[in-house]
């Protein structure tokens, strides 16, 4: 064997070294980089959980605290002209973990969260209230508030301007009334109000 095909060979060992040498750098740094951008992932996961509030939450309230932050309990009374609407009804037994009516109860309203405002519980209803309607979720009927027939809210009896950013407290007691209700009328339905017993 001469000097030049022992020097082609060399060569060529050479160049297949170097050429898996390469390869080897190159699959070392696809792994390197696909393992960086998972970290990259993970990192931002945990971030995300960590900083997360539960406004944040898909299908929680804006400004909620945590699920189970707070469990109290309140009575509600809604009157139109003087009928009772009736939230025991299945269509409106728990349609949010953060506040909702159960056990076919349709008196008491259970609030699982701190920072859950009353008018998010008409919310998840499909009930639209607003500070002067007050209208059934099929949009069929609205009650809102013109002439003598007016939209109007007591929290433990004492009439409020609006209910929707408030937040109950245990024990609270809530009238909605539509209507032209007599002083007396009123009266009548806050004792009714009173009557109620919490559920819990």
């Amino acid at each position: 064997m001469g000097r030049k095909e022992r020097r082609e060979r060399e060569q060529k060992r050479e160049n297949y070294a170097t050429q898996r040498s390469s390869e080897k750098r190159k699959q070392t740094l696809i792994a390197v980089g696909v393992l960086a951008v998972i970290a990259l992932i993970v990192g931002y996961a945990v971030y995300m959980f960590v900083t997360m509030d539960q406004s944040s939450t898909p299908g929680g309230p804006v400004g909620a605290g945590a699920l189970g932050s707070e469990h109290t309990h309140a009575n509600i009374l809604v009157k139109i002209f003087g009928d009772t609407f009736d939230f025991s009804a299945p269509a409106y037994q728990i349609k949010s973990a953060w506040i909702h009516f159960e056990g076919n109860d349709g008196t008491t309203i259970h609030k699982h969260a701190t920072g859950v405002k009353f008018g998010y519980l008409f919310e998840t209803l499909n009930i639209e209230l607003t500070d002067e309607c007050y209208k059934f979720p099929d949009r069929s009927r609205s009650f809102c508030s013109q002439d003598e027939n007016t939209l109007k809210f007591y929290i433990n009896g004492e009439k409020v301007d609006s209910v929707l950013d408030y937040e109950t407290k245990d024990g609270d007691k809530i009238l909605i009334t539509f209507g032209s209700e007599t002083p007396e009328e009123i009266e009548s339905q806050l004792l009714e109000l009173q009557g109620q017993t919490l559920i819990t």
